[in-house]
């Protein structure tokens, strides 16, 4: 064998080793307290974006919009919405084998271009079998990389907490089996607002978990923000997957002072978050204009104002 060749199989080797140890930026994440910390013990802050619903913005679901994100928006996570409910068009309930292939191809993107990634059951209703056998699936597939993150109940709307915390634990059960260390977000009721619910009665069977709480900055003012500071004040790790500045329905005018305000207090206390959504639907909090490419490389002209100043914040708290 000539030394050509051997270094050449030694190269190939080493990228199949670091594929499957995943390529997260801080290592494998894990949750110490109320913070999400990598492997140094240092904490870590995720600040990125989220993907809107699979079934209907399936085009932006490209390996090349996550390198994107990285590099024009300093995104250092994003996360795939696989919108599940069966009363969907193109839902993972009537073609699970396109959102599993929509799906990898955000993942390889994030593992490419070393980003965590949420991998996002977004429902606002409990589908229990099907969701174990979604988890078990991701698990057993993407659990040997360090940079996943696994949500396993979007946003429920009218569940209550005990319900919400016993589906939650089962399918916890499920992606242990699979993977035992990445870190893995829970719902809370009425919208990811109930944060309050969970640090009462908190899930024990596992320590490496972290509670979702979604904001829409013109609806939901300072009273959420001090809910959650009680919340985190009962030891409760708390990781915002999704929020934007307008109304909660997604449409109507930005708040930019609202939002501006919940920045400030999610970088105060080192809360990971993610801006919702890449899409191009006729609403405030789709970032982008049909003009917008399916694979990034946007222009300004692409780019709605939440768009823009979102951009514009991730860009410079990133330091650029």
């Amino acid at each position: 064998m000539s030394k050509k060749i051997l270094l050449i199989g030694i190269l190939c080797i080493g990228s199949l080793v670091l594929q499957a140890q995943g390529t997260g930026p801080f290592g494998r994440l894990r949750v110490e307290g109320v913070q999400l910390v990598g492997e140094s013990g240092n904490t870590v802050q995720l600040r990125g974006m989220s993907f809107g619903w699979h079934n209907f913005w399936p085009r932006f679901y490209q390996k090349q919009t996550v390198r994107w994100l990285k590099k024009d928006f300093s995104s250092n996570v994003v996360r795939a919405a696989i919108g599940v409910d069966k009363n969907l068009p193109n839902s993972y309930l009537q073609n699970p084998q396109k959102a599993k292939k929509l799906l990898d191809n955000v993942v390889r993107g994030a593992v490419r271009n070393r980003m965590y990634v949420v991998i996002d059951w977004h429902t606002h209703d409990i589908y229990l079998p099907e969701a174990r056998e979604f988890f078990a699936y991701v698990s057993k597939k993407y659990g040997k990389y360090d940079n996943i993150i696994y949500e396993v109940f979007n946003e429920p709307d009218y569940e209550t907490w005990p319900e919400v915390k016993s589906y939650a634990e089962e399918i916890i059960s499920v992606i242990r089996k699979n993977d035992p260390y990445n870190v893995i977000l829970v719902g809370t009721p009425s919208w990811d607002q109930d944060v309050h619910l969970a640090a009462n009665d908190p899930i024990l069977t596992d320590s490496n978990l972290m509670y979702t709480l979604h904001f829409y900055a013109a609806t939901h003012k300072e009273w959420l923000r001090e809910r959650a500071d009680k919340a985190l004040e009962k030891g409760l790790p708390i990781f915002v997957s999704e929020s934007a500045a307008m109304e909660a329905t997604g449409d109507g005018p930005l708040d930019t002072v609202s939002w501006l305000a919940y920045i400030d207090w999610m970088e105060k206390r080192g809360i990971s978050w993610l801006t919702w959504s890449v899409s191009d639907k006729d609403e405030t909090c789709s970032i982008l204009y049909p003009s917008a490419s399916s694979t990034g490389r946007w222009g300004m002209e692409d780019l709605k104002l939440s768009g823009r100043l979102v951009r514009l914040k991730l860009r410079a708290l990133a330091g650029k």
